[in-house]
């Protein structure tokens, strides 16, 4: 095997130990991702697990930052173009209800079950779900506020109190589609999302 193809090789080995990571970690949590039921998932030995992160932490941070990746193709990416503000605030969710919607992860959204896993905690995998969590809310406020300023929301309106609705409307949409089930959930966050930001 030439250099070239070696480096290739190392770098789909290591994908698919993220991707498989993603999937299990969805519905076990970080803390339940095991090399060992990676290795044994994978058809590798615990030591060609390992050997691509040298630590359960750094795997713990390349699953996290492969959830963002797919996070950011499946909502922002898919979000259709649209002016910004309000159209693209309502763009954004809809793309939102429609990621959790589809079940692309078997744990349903892995921020929300990685938030409430490490809420509590200190340490780097703690701080990269809260960063990444600030961020996308930053993202979501600077549409609140243009949307402010072009005077596509009533007067008045409070972004901040906005922003923890609709993070809250999505936040309930999870916990429906995992815990029970329940099939008419997207359709009560589209709603509840047509509430807070018009039809």
């Amino acid at each position: 095997m030439s250099p070239r193809n070696s480096v290739v090789e190392t770098r789909r080995t290591r994908q698919r130990i993220v991707d498989r990571g993603l999937a299990l970690a969805s519905v076990d949590g970080l803390e339940g991702l095991t090399i060992g039921r990676l290795a044994a998932d994978l058809g590798m030995s615990k030591a060609g697990v390992l050997g691509h992160f040298g630590t359960k932490e750094s795997l713990q941070l390349a699953v996290v930052d492969a959830a963002a990746e797919l996070f950011s193709e499946e909502v922002p990416g898919r979000a259709p173009a649209s002016a910004p503000g309000l159209p693209r605030l309502r763009a954004l969710c809809e793309a939102w209800v429609s990621y959790l919607e589809r079940g692309l992860l078997p744990g349903g959204c892995f921020f929300t079950a990685a938030a409430a896993e490490f809420d509590g905690r200190g340490g780097p995998v703690r701080d990269a779900v809260a960063g990444l969590d600030a961020l996308w809310q930053r993202d979501l406020r600077i549409h609140l506020r243009r949307a402010q300023t072009a005077g596509e929301l009533p007067a008045g309106t409070d972004a901040d109190q906005l922003l923890f609705e609709l993070v809250g409307v999505m936040l309930s949409l999870n916990h429906a589609l995992q815990l029970h089930r329940d099939p008419h959930a997207a359709d009560r966050a589209r709603r509840a999302t047509r509430r807070l930001l018009g039809p």
